[in-house]
């Protein structure tokens, strides 16, 4: 397999990947405007001047301090290889001293909870953007719904065939978006200039503590302002820290705040405020065009969640906490253009689910925050851990810096949480669905692994008695995959037993995830011959690579293991899930769930490339 090396990843001109990075990174955050003016709006109940101008500065404020500062300024300064995200930083903490368990149940769960944030982003987005029809023509209310069914139904039905070359079209496309919220920002500015003082985080303060209960709850829907903001982190292998903060800087940041305070200043210049705020910024003669680049910037935002998800998903699998799943790479330009089924067709069950039953974008509001606001609050915790142990600041340079992030995390989801009943359960639930997979898959492993090496015999000994055993020695070489790393693995003892022979030379190749997203053609293999005919290989790749066994064989086979690669016979091991009859096994909950994934996961040869036509998969029974 080809070297993936990170260095050549970003190798494009500045100005080129930043224009690429818009319609990848920041289609979620740049798309909502269209629901967040809106939703709280509904919920002050009032266009009061003082109300909306500290609303504005609440958003102005949450943009620059979670985005800007939190993201852009801290978390993106510490990476694994290059790579972001809950999921990275979780594998670079997580090992850091030994398994840690806080650390990897904040970064499963954080992850989980993105999964939820991935099935609601694509309905509120295309929902809010449809809503806009309403303003055009009440009468056609009644078709909002079905379009946005309709629109989403195909985005799902072509994520099979790749995106590729729809892609290069995406950062364009954004930019002309992010232009045109800029340009009606700036048209809204103009009907109320003194809208801008408020961008004084005074008003914003001042609104929280003379408006009680009602000012704290808000802050619900303040928050929708900054979902997305995590892809700032997540997407920094794809495009580079520095494409993805000058775009943050000087493109979609400023379009942000002028949008905002174009929809505060229209409202204040007596705009009325039912239906969707953001389209009353249009000339009436060019709503129905904005509705139409609307939708699609929310196509390109509700494509990047999808393409997260198979990512993530991707990460999860190479560090052993999820089942393996088939993962199509769709696109021979972009190591982040795959595919993989399962993730995609739940996704649209989901979405599409959400979607017909909240039907509108106000309802699902109150189900978007809490999902995205709880993953922030996770990345926090994960970030106060990084600045002691990586950046090695004091207690108090990281208890001042990761604790204003956590006390603006920790204020959005407790007032997220007052939407829990309204519908902000259904992020909960879904992530709680999908940690559980993941917890179940990492403990059968174990669990697998722990039966398979329970009579350990060292190879030594197991070479020596071939002879006593009568074992026929055949020409080739036989190579087979095992999770063991010491002594003779279990897959080759029981193939001895059922066949009576073994081939002159034995290749054993036990695979490891590293910490890190690449590992180098040099750091990959480490092997030694532990017997006349017998050889280990120990084998290294990063979380973002996909092993590719004949390439890993020619690796070995030209580093003085005479071993000839054209003569090669691969050795899997399908294993058939039982339950142990001593009592200490796994709880029948996660054996019967465990069982199923074994069952229903990818085949080995999906994952490893292996030639079907060399491959001899031998199927026996473990219990657990």
């Amino acid at each position: 397999m080809p070297e993936i090396r990170r260095s050549t990843r970003h190798s494009s001109p500045l100005f080129i990947t930043s224009i690429g990075a818009l319609g990848v990174v920041f289609g979620d955050i740049g798309t909502s405007p269209l629901y967040t003016f809106k939703t709280v709006l509904d919920m002050t109940g009032t266009s009061d001047p003082s109300a909306i101008s500290g609303v504005l500065s609440l958003i102005v404020w949450t943009l620059i301090v979670v985005t800007s500062v939190k993201y852009a300024g801290f978390a993106m300064r510490i990476n694994n290889d290059g790579e972001g995200g809950i999921l990275a930083l979780m594998a670079l903490l997580g090992i850091k001293r030994h398994v840690r368990p806080l650390v990897i149940g904040f970064g499963l769960f954080g992850a989980a909870l993105i999964y939820g944030d991935g099935a609601i982003t694509p309905a509120i987005s295309v929902l809010s953007a449809l809503e806009g029809l309403n303003i055009v023509a009440p009468s056609l209310q009644t078709y909002v719904l079905p379009l946005a069914v309709a629109i989403l139904l195909g985005l799902f039905l072509i994520q099979p065939f790749g995106t590729a070359r729809i892609g290069r079209a995406f950062g364009p496309i954004m930019s002309v978006w992010f232009l045109v919220m800029a340009l009606m920002g700036l048209r809204g500015i103009a009907q109320h200039p003194a809208v801008l003082w408020a961008l004084n985080p005074l008003d914003g303060i001042s609104y929280l503590f003379h408006h009680g209960g009602i000012g704290f709850l808000v802050l619900g829907g303040v928050f929708l302002c900054v979902t997305g903001a995590e892809a700032l982190y997540a997407d920094m292998g794809h495009f580079g820290a520095g494409p993805i903060k000058l775009s943050w800087s000087l493109i979609v940041f400023p379009s942000l705040v002028l949008n905002y305070a174009g929809q505060s200043a229209i409202v204040l210049a007596g705009a009325p405020t039912d239906g969707n705020i953001f389209y009353r910024l249009s000339p009436s003669g060019l709503t129905l065009p904005l509705i139409l680049l609307s939708t699609v910037a929310t196509i390109i935002a509700s494509q990047s969640i999808i393409t997260g998800a198979f990512s993530m998903t991707r990460q999860a699998i190479a560090l052993g906490w999820m089942p393996r799943l088939k993962v199509m790479q769709t696109s021979a330009e972009g190591y982040g253009q795959i595919y993989v089924g399962a993730v995609n067709w739940l996704l649209m069950i989901v979405t599409i689910g959400l979607a017909l039953g909240f039907r509108k974008s106000d309802n699902l509001a109150a189900a978007y925050g809490i999902a995205v606001s709880a993953t922030m609050l996770m990345t926090s915790t994960l970030l106060f851990m990084a600045m002691r142990e990586i950046w090695r600041w004091g207690l108090l340079a990281s208890g001042l810096v990761a604790g204003l992030f956590l006390l603006v995390d920790t204020a959005f989801f407790v007032s997220n949480l007052s939407k829990l009943l309204e519908g902000g359960y259904v992020p909960l639930v879904l992530a709680a669905i999908v940690y559980a997979i993941m917890y179940i898959w990492h403990r059968g492993v174990l669990a697998m692994t722990a039966s398979m090496d329970q009579n350990p015999i060292s190879v030594a000994d197991f070479i020596a008695g071939l002879s006593k055993r009568r074992v026929t020695r055949v020409l080739g070489t036989a190579v087979f995959l095992t999770r063991s790393s010491q002594n003779t693995p279990s897959l080759i003892q029981w193939y001895v037993d059922h066949s009576h022979s073994l081939h002159d030379n034995v290749l054993t190749i036990t695979l490891q995830t590293a910490s890190t997203p690449w590992v180098s053609a040099a750091d990959r293999v480490t092997f030694m011959q532990e017997a006349p005919g017998f050889w280990r290989a120990i084998t290294r790749y990063g979380f973002m690579e996909r092993p590719d066994i004949p390439a890993l064989v020619q690796q070995i086979a030209s580093e003085q293991c005479p071993i000839d690669p054209r003569n090669v016979s691969y050795f899997i091991g399908t294993q058939k899930i039982v339950r142990r009859e001593d009592g200490h096994g796994l709880p029948y909950w996660q054996y019967a769930a465990f069982a199923a994934m074994m069952r229903n996961g990818a085949h080995m040869t999906d994952f490893f490339q292996i030639p079907v036509g060399q491959l001899l998969d031998l199927g026996h029974e473990v219990a657990v």
